[in-house]
């Protein structure tokens, strides 16, 4: 079996440096550190993760908790978590929580037992008071807490105040609002107030619906949407707080026989790749998620070495025009 010293001498590096890289300590260039990975590899050194958490307290791991993984905002953000983490030499514990509260709690617990270097929570559900006792940085996403290390947010009041002036802009006078779930507090709420506030600004009809929990979990909004577009055969644009449900107006703007953009125009939220795969692609509002996670994996390994991180981070949207509000 490979020892540190066999792949010291493979590289033609100290043992220290390799030492350092494989506890990413102090700088290690990214030639030095993908020469180790290599010859890690050649030599197929697996690193004692148990002997070295006891030294450090920690692992390089971050553990990662989301509601959802098959939701296409999630997917793409843990892939760019997990980029992001791969190349600062961090590995991923992935829970899915499935929005349980109790699961989340769990997932909490075992990432603190198995020495996490710190977790990156998606949530609103769960309290994490007692977490904070642990002293493992806690960062969140799309959720302040005053008990957590950081928290990333996108601004999604101003992605609310886009989508509503671009849908007044393309001449759209009668909306539709698909917001966030009733029962709980989410990001989709700030969207929901930035797009109402441009609509009064302009005398601009409106009318918000929420979406349910279930609806959530089982990602399926198809009875929700025809029933709110049947009721009200005037709307001339929806503004859907997500790209999974704005592909699903779609869906019911053909069974119902509403064109795309000629009859209905419609924007989503997140600019996640299901936004380019329809027919016609959908305007959206691009959510920096690859620079979310980044900024989350940073905030993690910087919080980590002791350093003094931003408590609360606000990264601006934009808006993405494509063929679902052509004028």
């Amino acid at each position: 079996m490979a020892t540190l010293k066999d792949v010291a001498a493979e590289c033609n590096l100290t043992v220290t440096t390799v030492s350092r890289v494989l506890n990413n300590r102090g700088y290690i260039s990214d030639k030095t550190r993908k020469k180790v990975y290599e010859a890690m590899e050649k030599l197929n050194y697996q690193p004692n993760e148990v002997a070295r958490s006891l030294s450090k307290k920690s692992t390089n791991t971050i553990g990662v908790i989301v509601p959802h993984i098959r939701h296409p905002y999630f997917s793409e953000m843990i892939s760019n978590i997990e980029n992001a983490a791969s190349k600062k030499g961090y590995k991923v514990i992935l829970c899915n929580s499935k929005g349980a509260d109790h699961k989340e709690k769990e997932y909490l617990d075992m990432c603190t037992s198995n020495r996490v270097a710190g977790i990156i929570l998606f949530s609103a559900g769960v309290a994490v008071q007692e977490f904070t006792a642990s002293n493992i940085p806690l960062v969140t996403v799309e959720r302040f807490t005053e008990n957590g290390t950081a928290a990333i947010e996108c601004d999604n009041r101003q992605g609310g105040e886009l989508a509503a002036q671009h849908l007044i802009d393309v001449g759209c006078k009668h909306l539709l609002h698909v917001s966030g779930v009733s029962e709980n507090s989410m990001p989709a709420d700030d969207r929901a107030k930035g797009f109402a506030s441009v609509c009064e600004a302009n005398s601009v009809d409106y009318v918000e619906v929420s979406t349910s929990l279930g609806q959530y979990n089982s990602l399926d909004y198809h009875d929700m949407l025809e029933s709110a577009l049947n009721l009200d055969k005037e709307y001339d644009g929806v503004f859907a707080s997500s790209d999974l449900i704005a592909a699903q107006v779609l869906q019911v703007c053909a069974k119902l026989g509403r064109r795309v953009p000629e009859d209905v125009k419609i924007v989503g939220f997140d600019d996640v790749m299901i936004s380019q795969l329809t027919t016609p692609p959908i305007t959206t509002i691009h959510q920096p998620i690859k620079e979310m996670a980044q900024a989350a994996v940073d905030m993690v390994i910087s919080a980590t070495s002791g350093n003094t991180v931003a408590k609360r981070t606000l990264l601006p949207v934009t808006l993405v025009e494509r063929e679902s509000t052509q004028r």
